[in-house]
């Protein structure tokens, strides 16, 4: 979490096979919307008392007034690694389905390292949970444990192989156990490289006739930089090389470390966000240089204005805006997301899942670990808080939620 151990950010329709990857527009009109959702928003806070809430109410008014974030419709729907509750995760076919389902970002991808220097979109470089390498006899020999961010880890790493080695292998479901319909996918695409989702990107949005956003996140900056593999200055040459690069470019940048989102300030324009785990926990960066600051220390008003001051927003953890009780029901909304606007930051908090073991108690149905609980209820309490944007798997079912909380 913190120190960027493998982790849970904690959700249809059909999309085409295509894995296409090929100017930019503008983001779609959104105030008529955003407008709406302004008025029905100041109404839940002036209802629920909710922390952050009018607030939230002016940045959703004055989203479409302009490029760039402010013309992302609030609270934004981010598929998360596409729509992983549907396909395989970072896939084309998860990113296209995201599209397919109306998000407004595609978190496309995380991106870690080959041994020859290209990016490429796993959820973490330890890839036999994710890919078929286990099926491939000809990498046996590969599997190994590493120590990634001060935790042990045991597998196969995408750093020890070549791009063109990795295009043999093929996507498989991560989560089987929950997503047991998701395991009809798996083998049926390859793992995309970066430079191959920032060309989809541009086909998509001519294809769609709207500006297509993405979200990539940059995994483990300190562990590969000690490889000499840096992430930033690649992440840096590839979107200049797209002409991504800029202010109002539609790719976000994230990380659990402050300390690359900082070196990515001095690089690009993008936007940037700090993604922030368990209160208690340190970046990983904090830990290899001796910071002594955990993630309880940046989410207090002189911690966000000093992120405020490098970057744009912070993704933390739901857990971070309502905490839960013992019995891991949702208490009361923190100070987070009044005390993150006043900074002028946005919040994107992580992962709404639709099914029962994601969920709070509360909101579960049944004990099936592939059911689907109460999620349209659980949006409502993230969004009564101000919140302006969320991480989901099930991008559809966010979108919904959305139009009923605009709505009520």
């Amino acid at each position: 979490m913190g120190t960027q151990q493998p982790r849970e950010r904690t959700g249809a329709g059909e999309s085409g096979e295509s894995t296409g990857r090929t100017g930019t527009g503008e983001p779609g009109g959104t105030g008529r919307r955003a407008l709406l959702g302004a008025a029905v928003l100041g109404a839940s806070a002036t209802v629920l008392g909710l922390p952050g809430a009018a607030a939230a109410a002016d940045r959703t008014a004055a989203a479409g007034r302009g490029g760039g974030l402010k013309g992302l419709p609030v609270p934004t729907i981010i598929g998360h690694r596409g729509a992983s509750g549907y396909r395989p995760e970072h896939t084309f076919g998860s990113y296209e389905l995201a599209l397919d389902m109306g998000a407004d970002i595609v978190e496309a991808g995380d991106l870690v390292p080959t041994k020859d220097g290209h990016l490429v979109c796993r959820h973490e470089p330890e890839i036999g949970g994710t890919t078929d390498v286990a099926d491939h006899p000809e990498f046996v020999g590969r599997r190994t444990t590493k120590t990634l961010d001060g935790v042990p880890t045991t597998g196969w790493f995408t750093e020890d192989f070549t791009l063109a080695e990795l295009k043999t292998l093929r996507a498989t479901e991560r989560i089987p156990a929950n997503r047991p319909h998701n395991t009809l996918y798996n083998g049926r695409w390859e793992i995309p490289t970066f430079e191959e989702v920032l060309t989809w990107q541009d086909e998509q949005t001519r294809k769609r006739g709207r500006q297509v956003w993405i979200y990539p996140e940059l995994k483990h900056p300190t562990y590969f930089r000690a490889l000499g593999l840096g992430l930033e200055e690649r992440v840096a040459a590839l979107l200049r090389r797209h002409g991504k690069d800029k202010k109002n470019s539609p790719v976000i940048l994230q990380s659990f470390e402050p300390t690359s989102v900082r070196r990515m300030r001095r690089l690009v324009g993008n936007p940037l966000v700090v993604l922030l785990s368990g209160a208690d926990t340190r970046p990983y960066d904090f830990v290899a240089t001796g910071d002594p600051r955990t993630v309880a220390d940046l989410v207090t008003p002189a911690g966000l204005r000093e992120i405020a001051s490098y970057a744009q927003g912070i993704g933390p953890t739901l857990d971070l805006v309502v905490p839960k009780d013992a019995d891991g029901n949702l208490g009361r909304p923190s100070t987070l997301v009044r005390d993150a606007h006043a900074a002028g930051l946005i919040l994107h908090p992580y992962t709404v899942r639709n099914e029962n073991p994601f969920l709070p108690p509360a909101f579960r149905k049944g004990t099936a670990p592939d059911a689907y609980g109460d999620v349209f209820g659980l949006f409502q309490a993230y969004f009564a808080t101000g919140i302006d944007g969320i991480f989901t798997d099930n991008a559809d079912t966010g979108l919904l939620a959305r139009t009923d909380f605009l709505r009520h």
